[in-house]
């Protein structure tokens, strides 16, 4: 089917999908959100768009592991759905980094996953100078993340930014890590889970964000650290990316990550609402619209823990989205799914472009 008969019926069966939850009173589980007195209740089904073998679009149900009646729900739904409908069980979907226990917040919490342990990642866990893309970098009270992307801004937001400023794109959870930070908090590169402190690994701090907060649906994890140093290396791994597109599905892309460097994948689901991802203490588990989701295409994951905050693009080194979280199970090769922010939605909320 084309892609607005997709959308429609996507609409419609996202309400069925919410109907039968409430009649069965599915929720997502207590040990996503520990520090809540009851369950909170939330889709237990994303739905969105896949691309299919004919060149249009089946209807893409994932439901996660440990919810109950998920399952079932899911069953019934792709039932409504007929032939074209593209059914994963994705498991629990966290962000891919975590406060450090040396800051204010605890170490990750249940719902964060941790950076890959420094020895066994394959990215670029060192000291880099000058900045490029795939490295690790994080608030100064964070793990590990991933610098994705060089931008500028269009109004300088903090004292001291001018028309000449270069900007660090990243995720919240990377360059502010808790709903305490504020636009000035120090940011380092390598993060301190890769041995970085202030001061000797400044390499600039907080300055712009897209909020994260509880009960609210949310469509991009993004925040962006202005750098002491406006002389960087945009070039690494695909040259330097310039433009963004809107992911359309089946695409092939690329990822370079802190943890597990430069890899490849295949966007599998476009348009993904009700995504919810366990965001541990404070935040709970929060709900992410139109989201776009990839498995890897090569032997290993596409993305691990550590890997937030990379840019995800095509062959033609075409922008598409900013990776945040990831599943436990799923994909061809069962290493998991990866969740992407479409890349124009997140340069669109922080006012910002990529560096030409």
């Amino acid at each position: 089917m084309d892609q607005q008969k997709a959308r429609e019926i996507k609409s419609q069966l996202a309400d069925y999908a919410r109907e039968l939850a409430e009649r069965s009173g599915a929720a997502i589980e207590a040990r996503d959100v520990p520090d809540a007195a009851e369950v909170v209740r939330a889709p237990t089904l994303a739905i969105g768009l896949a691309p299919h073998d004919d060149g249009g679009y089946a209807i893409a149900v994932r439901y996660r592991l440990g919810v109950p009646t998920a399952r079932s729900i899911a069953r019934k739904v792709a039932s409504e759905a007929g032939d074209t409908v593209d059914v994963r069980r994705t498991g629990r979907i966290r962000p891919l980094a975590g406060p450090d226990g040396r800051g204010g917040g605890s170490e990750g919490g249940p719902g964060l996953r941790p950076p890959v342990v420094t020895a066994y990642a394959t990215g670029e866990t060192g000291r880099v100078r000058p900045l490029r893309p795939g490295v690790s970098i994080a608030h100064v009270d964070v793990t590990a993340g991933t610098l994705g992307a060089f931008v500028r801004i269009g109004e300088p937001p903090v004292a001291g930014a001018d028309a000449a400023s270069v900007y660090a794109l990243s995720n919240w959870h990377v360059l502010a890590g808790s709903p305490s930070a504020r636009v000035g908090d120090v940011v380092v590169q390598p993060g301190p889970a890769d041995g970085g402190s202030a001061p000797d690994d400044r390499v600039g701090t907080l300055a712009a964000l897209v909020p994260l907060e509880a009960g609210v649906t949310q469509t991009v994890d993004a925040a962006v650290a202005l750098l002491d140093d406006p002389t960087v290396g945009p070039e690494y791994p695909v040259g330097r990316v310039t433009e963004t597109a809107v992911a359309l599905g089946g695409e092939a892309v690329g990822k370079s990550g802190r943890t597990t460097g430069v890899t490849t994948g295949r966007v599998t689901a476009i348009e993904l609402d009700d995504v919810v991802v366990g965001y541990g203490d404070g935040l709970g588990a929060l709900r992410f619209d139109d989201q776009i989701e990839v498995e890897s295409t090569g032997d290993g994951p596409f993305s691990r823990g550590g890997d937030s905050g990379s840019l995800v693009y095509r062959e033609d080194g075409v922008a598409l989205g900013l990776l945040f979280a990831g599943s436990e199970t799923g994909g061809a090769n069962g290493t998991g799914l990866t969740y992407c922010n479409p890349i124009g939605t997140v340069l669109e909320r922080l006012g910002a472009t990529l560096l030409a």
